[in-house]
């Protein structure tokens, strides 16, 4: 098949790119890199020129519902009309574990997305994935300085690589609506995850790990964002992934 991969630069659609090409697929990015802009609709319409499938893990650093909601609605909307009228058969969304139990902004957004793509004018499949061992990775990035805060969760975090070879697959069979919920073998707090991401790292950071405040806090900390059905699972565990990924200093 011809699959375009909308966020194809991200850190899911690099590995999507390559599942795809893997499993004997031509794909397109759609990426303001490669001159396509998912929020204005520019280029979109060329890029889906003779596309059999999209997979869209497009996103959105804001965590606060407005802009996201307001990202995930032009973006499916522009993917959705030119997807329609390119003959696209399968439009195949990735969304998170969890985001019909949290109430966090950037959930709810994803939330609008889902139903946005399952009532659209393509068949449409949509994979909850629970959070990639690479969130682990960005955490203290996004926090400068000795300690690094970051939120308190319970999860079964999954190799991004992984969660793309799902996707692939995905697009592969009978579009099938609200699809399976994946994740990893392990379950974890992602504070710990973080600790072992920075002494992988050589760093001498203090990661604290505290509950975000209201309901959403309370439900990530308790478990909201475990699957609670059945799905693909992966193989890989943290430890394997941060051999990889970060085998320490020098």
């Amino acid at each position: 098949m011809r699959v375009a991969v909308a966020g194809g630069t991200g850190t899911v659609g690099r590995h999507v790119v390559r599942a795809a090409q893997d499993a004997g697929h031509e794909t397109v990015v759609l990426a303001r890199s490669s001159g396509v802009d998912l929020s204005s609709g520019d280029g979109v319409e060329q890029a889906l020129a003779g596309v059999d499938a999209v997979v869209d893990v497009s996103n959105i650093t804001a965590l606060r519902r407005a802009p996201a909601q307001e990202f995930f609605t032009t973006a499916t909307t522009h993917l959705m009309a030119a997807g329609s009228r390119a003959g696209v058969q399968h439009h195949v969304v990735l969304s998170i574990v969890g985001v019909d139990r949290v109430p966090l902004g950037y959930y709810q957004a994803k939330r609008y997305q889902e139903r946005l793509a399952l009532v659209g004018p393509v068949p449409a499949s949509v994979l909850r994935a629970t959070q990639f061992y690479e969130l682990a990775a960005q955490l203290p990035d996004r926090v400068p300085g000795p300690v690094a805060v970051v939120p308190r969760m319970r999860s079964r975090p999954v190799a991004a690589r992984e969660v793309a070879v799902a996707l692939v697959a995905l697009l592969e069979r009978e579009p099938v609506g609200l699809g399976p919920e994946m994740a990893g073998p392990e379950e974890h707090d992602m504070a710990d995850l973080v600790r072992r991401v920075v002494q992988a790292r050589g760093q001498r950071r203090r990661v604290v790990g505290v509950r975000a405040p209201g309901a959403a806090g309370r439900t990530m900390a308790s478990g909201g964002l475990l699957p609670t059905a059945d799905g693909p699972r992966g193989q890989v565990t943290f430890e394997q992934w941060l051999s990889t990924e970060h085998p320490g200093p020098g």
